[in-house]
């Protein structure tokens, strides 16, 4: 029995979990038929760790089960749980997510990369099985890994999950890597100004129209790392060392408001390194990524009212990664990654995960629950494919245009014939399910025993969804709407269930909360 197969057989047998509370007929094999069609038209024929004949049983086990009125948005959840799965990979170090499914030259050992390793552990980290998470965390630090190979929010990553699962012993036993990692952005990394720089290659945003320099991506990656070192430390007991990454993280924030911020633009852009320099002068999607970590001072939400905007970053497939009104928008370029204008999932999660933060954080008037909804719909709606036949069918990849929906790298790599021409298919470079648990649904995790929802459904969108045996601190939860009552027979609105039983509930689609009942 090779590697790959041993360990997975004892991942499956230990994803074994006590009997879960009654579903009320909310049956997993009602979704069986996404799997088996995805199977059907399933083009990696390697072998994986979770293989196609076992993939539904995994799937069962082991993520939340998802329902609403918007077929897009359930089948591309499904999908992306399916896609998720073909990416953990079993080494002799452990299981590892994967960014490619084949080796790329630029990746790290067992073909990690650390660019979006954020997103794998915020995706991950509603999986019932902890131990792929547990594994990669360490491997990051421990087994080889290169956590500074591209920028990689890692310390506010494992913090995050400890949100969803309540378990400290993991992000406090790394807190001295979490630490010793911080400490070498600094030495490499930090300006005399007090911020960070990084290329946009590194930034994984290469061929941009703002280019390299002190940049909101890496500045918000390490503000939100040294909070989430600071909080790690409290939870160790270690007082003066929170109070020392707290002030870190002040700093970073002072100077992205003070330098970073364009005033006139009302838009955070990138400054180019040396003295005497001027901001970019182009809105990019990145602008958004310091909502994702809380950075930014409420009157500087004014910069959302470009993202539905035509002329912004509003597009059929968008959103854009640059600004269209911008005259480089789109330039000419012969590399297939290109960051001055076409859709990226990667920078579409960024900036979901952050206009979630901001509907939840305060009252503004440039966006809206609406605006969430049709986001994320245009987000599932992109992540498609026109066969040869002239099926269109589930598919995620790398940059698409925004405009067409065509995958751009791919379409060139198959005209070049390249040989790694196939490299993007199923590429594992973004979430989905996070968004929709954490945004649309909106269970908010935090640190206590109380249990937070905050649907981002606009009153009236839906009749009802479901999201079901969601782990979270030891527990499983329900988060279940039926607008009259008649779909799940167990009252009309919103309720939140814990192990079968009502902690919190609204005749709306309103925030509540409510108390975890004791572990049983």
């Amino acid at each position: 029995m090779n590697i790959t197969r041993r360990v997975f057989c004892a991942t499956l047998a230990g994803s074994a979990l006590p009997a879960a509370a009654p579903r009320d007929a909310f049956d997993p094999a009602r979704f069986r038929r996404y799997n088996d069609e995805f199977n059907r038209r399933d083009l990696d024929t390697a072998e994986r760790a979770i293989g196609n004949s076992a993939v539904w049983e995994w799937l069962s086990a082991n993520v939340p089960l998802f329902e609403c009125p918007d077929r897009d948005i359930e089948e591309i959840y499904w999908y992306r749980w399916w896609t998720y799965r073909k990416h953990i990979r079993a080494t002799p170090d452990g299981f590892v997510i994967t960014e490619f499914l084949p080796d790329v030259n630029w990746a790290g050992k067992h073909n990690t990369i650390s660019c979006a390793a954020g997103h794998h552990i915020y995706e991950g980290r509603w999986i019932q099985n902890k131990q792929y998470l547990d594994d990669y965390s360490v491997f990051w630090f421990r087994k080889g890994g290169d956590p500074r190979r591209y920028s990689f929010w890692a310390a506010d990553a494992i913090y995050a999950r400890y949100l969803a699962d309540g378990r400290a012993g993991m992000p406090v036993s790394l807190l001295p890597d979490l630490m010793e990692n911080y400490a070498a952005w600094e030495k490499t990394h930090l300006d005399a100004n007090g911020l960070f720089w990084q290329t946009d290659n590194r930034d994984g945003m290469e061929v941009s129209i703002g280019g390299s320099g002190c940049r909101a991506t890496i500045n918000s990656y390490m503000y939100g790392d040294a909070v989430a070192i600071a909080r790690i430390a409290e939870m160790a007991g270690r007082a003066e060392l929170a109070s020392r990454y707290r002030a870190k993280a002040a700093q970073i924030k002072s100077g992205v408001e003070r330098l970073l911020w364009d005033e006139a633009a009302g838009f955070y852009k990138v400054l180019p390194r040396g003295e005497g320099q001027a901001l970019a002068g182009v809105r990019e999607l990145h602008g958004y990524v310091p909502w994702y970590f809380h950075l930014p001072e409420a009157s500087h939400a004014v910069a959302w009212k470009h993202l539905m905007d035509p002329q912004g970053f509003a597009a059929r497939f968008g959103p854009t990664t640059a600004e269209r009104r911008h005259p480089r928008f789109f330039f000419e370029d012969k590399h297939e990654c290109l960051w001055n204008g076409p859709s990226w999932p990667y920078a579409t999660t960024q900036t979901l995960v952050a206009l979630a933060n901001l509907l939840n954080s305060q009252e503004q008037g440039f966006v809206s629950k609406r605006d969430y909804l049709g986001l994320l719909r245009t987000y599932a709606m992109s992540q498609h494919l026109k066969t040869e036949d002239g099926s269109v069918i589930p598919w995620i990849d790398e940059d698409l245009h925004p405009d067409t929906g065509e995958w751009i790298a791919r379409g060139l790599l198959h005209k070049l014939g390249r040989a790694d021409k196939d490299r993007g298919r199923y590429y594992n470079h973004s979430t989905f399910a996070d968004l929709i648990i954490t945004g649309l649904v909106g269970l908010r995790p935090r640190a206590d025993e109380t249990v937070e929802v905050n649907p981002l459904v606009p009153e009236g969108a839906w009749d009802y969804f479901r999201l079901d045996g969601i782990p979270y601190h030891g527990r499983r939860l329900a988060i279940i709407y039926d607008r009259t009552g008649r779909r799940y027979h167990g009252g009309r609105g919103l309720r939140v269930l814990v192990e079968g039983r009502q902690v919190a509930a609204s005749n709306r689609l309103d925030r509540v909360t409510g108390a975890l009942p004791e572990k049983t």
